[in-house]
């Protein structure tokens, strides 16, 4: 992957959050993230992390494993169970292959060993906020279903949920104790409102409107 261009990183002002206790490290990586453009904050404890307002935009966390207080894997647990989903970069200057199994399967995009070499940690970084700016679209595009979503009446809600199940209008006429027709003008409203071509674009809206969400 190429280094990220200033140019490109500046136009939806991605930022990097870097947590390391060692204040001459984050200095050091600040500057090698200013020198490509990015946006950087640093923070001596997780503590501080969680004290900002980030900004609405693409970014991730850089974080390193051994911190004073809480670990930085206790920390992507937290971050895990209050649904705050910022791709994550370990880093670490004591190289442990289960430790870095762990992280990656609670969702970390890369498990780094000091020193590391300039070029592979941007590259880290670039893919993982390329991963954040692409989760960002997908909730763009799950929020104006949602939108569509309120507009259904509850009986319109109800049908939809019958239809994605793979009813017949005969079945869910039955199940409801309305006409066919009564089904067919309910379906065609859920179609309209929601914006779907066909059944099977309206499953995956279905699909999408459950899934869980995540915090930025």
């Amino acid at each position: 992957m190429k280094a990220m261009t200033s140019k490109a990183v500046q136009q939806d002002q991605t930022t990097v959050f870097i947590i390391d206790d060692d204040a001459g490290l984050r200095e050091a990586l600040s500057g090698l993230f200013r020198s490509v453009g990015m946006q950087v904050e640093t923070f001596g404890t997780t503590k501080d992390f969680l004290q900002i307002k980030r900004p609405d935009a693409p970014s991730c966390l850089l974080l390193d494993v051994r911190l004073p207080g809480m670990s930085g894997l206790d920390f992507q647990s937290e971050l895990n169970k209050q649904g705050i989903g910022i791709p994550i970069v370990f880093m670490t200057g004591h190289p442990d292959v289960p430790m870095g199994v762990q992280a990656i399967k609670a969702g970390a995009m890369e498990f780094l060993c000091k020193p590391f070499r300039d070029q592979d940690l941007l590259d880290a970084v670039g893919k993982a906020i390329e991963r954040d700016r692409e989760l960002r679209q997908s909730e763009a595009v799950v929020s104006k279903l949602r939108d569509g979503f309120a507009q259904l009446t509850p009986r319109e809600k109800e049908v939809m949920s019958h239809v994605v199940a793979g009813l017949m209008n005969k079945q869910i006429a039955a199940k409801l104790g309305v006409s066919d027709i009564t089904v067919k003008v309910h379906r065609g409203s859920v179609m309209r409102k929601m914006g779907a071509r066909s059944l099977a674009e309206l499953v995956r809206m279905s699909d999408a409107l459950a899934a869980p969400q995540r915090h930025h």
